[in-house]
């Protein structure tokens, strides 16, 4: 197999993982609390990822080689996805739905050329900008909902009069949606580079689980309550997020790997095409729950077509 075909197969594979972690996270979210849950699923990234690493160790003919910088930009890549992006990402799977909410993880390219053209001084052309204008404008139909009181996709609203411009925003696709996107997107950035002087993927993924795991426990709130919760939770949301770790981990080994051996937008793209996936099975799963109206299928086809145009430039 060719190094090229591995990193398209590698890429396959894992979004064939995030498309089915993104299914069953609406499913555990409905038995267990999203923070236990999280805590479950980081936990898990952790100890499968632990156990890759030794059956690797003990199969691999080659020496290992240190490298202290890449661990680093793994580690602080495991920060933005572990930690941040899959935060804000869980909260908009359980209040607004599976279809709108891997619409908005799909984006992440956008925020990569976006961050390349701030940063690393790479000029946008009239096709890239074309693609931006069409991705926000997907991203406006994908997250509007007539009326005034904030769409939480089944989490009760409070009444119009008392809802506060802060709490507007705490229950706001756009922005959870797009803190999710942003912050997986430098976590690719950051994989893609130590991936390039250290061909260790299941250390990345090991690096970044751990370090993402230690920040959870060290700013996620009522951390006693969450251990506490756990001998009282159900047992099959539990094991669903256990699910859901391992599908991730898996996932992120797989987009680690792909790195090197193909381009890094394509990796981007083609594992963050979840919506081609989702879509037709959320409806499938949860018909009457995540209904995909007119405007989210339109708002999700200017928003695929606007990554495409970008990251296949």
């Amino acid at each position: 197999m060719s190094e090229t075909l591995l990193g398209y197969g590698l890429s396959v594979g894992a979004l064939l993982l995030f498309s089915s972690s993104i299914l069953v996270t609406k499913v555990a979210a409905s038995r267990i609390s999203l923070g236990l849950g999280f805590l479950v699923a980081t936990l898990v990234n952790v100890g499968f990822a632990s156990l890759a690493l030794v059956l690797e160790f003990a199969l691999r003919s080659q020496d290992f080689q240190w490298n202290t910088p890449a661990f680093l930009l793994f580690a602080a890549a495991g920060g933005f996805a572990t930690y941040l992006g899959r935060w804000f990402f869980y909260e908009s799977v359980v209040r607004f739905g599976p279809s709108r909410a891997s619409i908005f993880q799909a984006s992440s390219p956008l925020f990569t050329a976006i961050m390349a053209w701030l940063f690393l001084d790479e000029r946008l052309s009239w096709v890239i900008a074309s693609g931006i204008v069409m991705t926000l404008c997907g991203l406006v139909l994908v997250s509007y909902k007539p009326g005034l009181a904030p769409d939480v996709g089944g989490v009760v609203a409070l009444p119009t009069s008392v809802v506060t411009h802060r709490e507007r925003l705490l229950q706001s696709v756009f922005l959870l949606g797009l803190s999710s996107s942003m912050a997986y997107a430098i976590s690719n950035v950051l994989r893609g580079s130590a991936i390039r002087i250290w061909n260790e993927p299941v250390v990345g993924a090991l690096s970044g689980a751990a370090f993402g795991l230690t920040l959870h426990l060290l700013f996620s709130v009522k951390k006693t309550g969450l251990f506490s919760s756990w001998r009282s939770a159900d047992r099959t949301g539990i094991w669903l997020f256990a699910l859901i770790g391992v599908c991730n981990i898996l996932g992120q080994m797989g987009v680690i790997g792909a790195m090197r051996y193909i381009p890094l937008s394509v990796v981007a793209l083609m594992t963050l095409c979840t919506p081609i996936l989702v879509f037709p099975l959320s409806h499938l799963l949860f018909k009457g729950k995540d209904a995909v109206t007119f405007s989210t299928l339109l708002g999700s086809a200017l928003t695929l077509s606007g990554i495409v145009v970008i990251v296949l430039r």
